[in-house]
């Protein structure tokens, strides 16, 4: 079975493709905006029926270290902010997971959502230069630091990482991980490295954690992934050759399985639930 080549759209949840993200100018942070607030635990949401994000941060008194524009959706600005580790939430919010909101909040601020998540944590791990150790400074025009010592320039770190669905004649290939829940089976996925195409990258994981070789990869769509900085890049491939051999260590249990009898698979919101419903013939319409 070969799955058809899709028609690209956006992947559902963290999809910024409306996002406007010209940067405005050196301290310019709006008062009417679309706030992204981030705890320890989470990001702040309405807890009264439909989660929403608040509107404004300042009434409430929260102590933050940093806020930081990142864009704006349909003319209004949006704005990530870090809390200080410890801040309760404000009477009618909670602290939600990111990934809880799928399917609850729009999807396009789902998506400015993880954007916000992605710079904020740039800007954490980002205070000091890796090179000659001096505090780093904003970019005027851009996000990004500069080490006012030595010069060095750093941006937002992006972690490409590939997902593979394999098929063999009418059955998919799919693993379990230490990681994972009991009972919860996935694609195949793994970083690119230094040196590696992408289609490398599913050849070779497949191979490590299998022991199964690949031909005929397809490229099949991508989805940011904000947990903290990741690009999923998504392909399907068909066997070639070898049986399953598991490594032991990051895959512990693969099988085989009709689109009839799938396992226990990753819930809606992700590229990986979005290729194994395509297999299925699943997929809702969008």
């Amino acid at each position: 079975m070969k799955i058809p080549d899709p028609a690209w759209q956006p992947v559902p949840g963290f999809d910024t493709g409306v996002l406007d993200t010209r940067y405005p100018g050196p301290g310019q942070v709006p008062g009417r905006a679309y706030w992204f607030i981030f705890g320890k635990s989470g990001i702040l949401v309405a807890c009264d029926g439909v989660p929403s994000f608040p509107p404004v941060h300042h009434e409430y008194g929260l102590l933050v270290i940093r806020e930081l524009y990142i864009g704006s959706y349909r003319e209004i600005p949006c704005v990530g902010v870090e809390l200080v580790p410890g801040e309760d939430c404000p009477a009618g919010y909670i602290f939600a997971d990111l990934r809880d909101l799928d399917g609850r909040v729009e999807r396009e601020l789902l998506g400015v959502a993880g954007r916000a998540s992605h710079l904020l944590g740039f800007c954490r791990t980002t205070r000091f230069c890796g090179a000659c150790g001096a505090e780093t400074v904003f970019l005027d025009t851009e996000i990004g630091k500069q080490c006012p010592s030595c010069g060095l320039v750093v941006y937002p770190r992006l972690s490409p990482a590939i997902l593979v669905l394999v098929m063999r004649d009418d059955e998919v290939l799919l693993a379990s991980s230490p990681r994972f829940p009991k009972g919860l089976f996935s694609l195949l996925a793994g970083f690119v490295e230094p040196g590696e195409t992408v289609e490398h990258a599913v050849r070779r994981e497949v191979m490590e954690e299998t022991g199964v070789f690949v031909r005929d990869i397809r490229y099949f769509g991508s989805q940011p992934w904000p947990f903290p900085d990741s690009l999923m890049v998504g392909f399907t491939a068909q066997w070639r050759s070898g049986e399953i051999r598991v490594d032991g260590h990051e895959i512990v249990e693969a099988n085989w399985y009709g689109r009839d009898a799938l396992p226990e698979i990753p819930r809606p919101g992700s590229i990986s639930r979005r290729l194994i419903d395509r297999f299925a013939g699943t997929e809702p319409d969008r």
